[in-house]
């Protein structure tokens, strides 16, 4: 595939995740599990952090995305385009998720998707095992994150944690395939930066 198609595809993914327009290709994990009685409260929360699963959901799309354009092997181009494929999983259950519970995504979604896919091309730049290296340390990172979120979840809102547990295994996976690709491990004054950033962007999405 030409250069210029890669950047239209992208162009095109990007428009699709900021539209709201992204499909699930796999069933929703929380599919067979009844919608419970939430109380106000408990309802406002779940919205909250579902609203931050899915910007994650968009970084991730922006990240994989940069990251495919910038890869200097096919197999590696085919890796990252694997995982994006099932970040559009989750961006799709967290999204309906988020219309069940009668929320709303983040307004800075637009903002969220340009600073991560301008992080994806600096990785990309670095080279694949540097790249891959980032994929290992960004899905850790989230892995973590979620892990937290399905301790503050509410505990009858059993359908937001089936997404959530869904979730956090792929992430586990893509971290797993990207160690065993090459990936390096990061600097830790890059792995301190990252979390602090991702501290600024899940407690701003939280509200906004």
């Amino acid at each position: 595939m030409k250069s210029t198609d890669r950047w239209l595809i992208a162009a095109d993914n990007a428009l699709r995740t900021l539209a709201g327009a992204s499909q699930a290709a796999r069933a929703n994990p929380a599919a067979l599990t009844a919608e419970a009685e939430l109380a106000e409260p408990d309802r406002r929360l779940a919205g909250a952090l579902m609203r931050v699963n899915h910007v994650g959901e968009v970084c991730a799309q922006a990240l994989y995305q940069a990251q495919a354009l910038t890869a200097r092997s096919e197999p590696l181009r085919r890796q990252m385009a694997a995982s994006a494929r099932d970040e559009i999983d989750h961006l799709a259950w967290t999204q309906q998720r988020l219309a069940e519970l009668h929320d709303r995504p983040s307004l800075l979604n637009p903002l969220w998707y340009a600073g991560a896919f301008g992080l994806g091309l600096l990785a990309g730049r670095l080279g694949d095992r540097a790249s891959l290296g980032f994929v290992v340390e960004t899905e850790r990172q989230v892995e973590q994150h979620l892990a937290g979120h399905l301790d503050r979840l509410p505990a009858a809102d059993a359908r937001s944690r089936a997404i959530v547990r869904q979730m956090k295994d792929d992430e586990r996976r893509h971290a797993d395939g990207a160690r065993a690709a090459g990936g390096v491990e990061l600097p830790l004054p890059v792995r301190a930066a990252m979390r602090a950033a991702a501290r600024v962007m899940t407690s701003t999405a939280h509200r906004i």
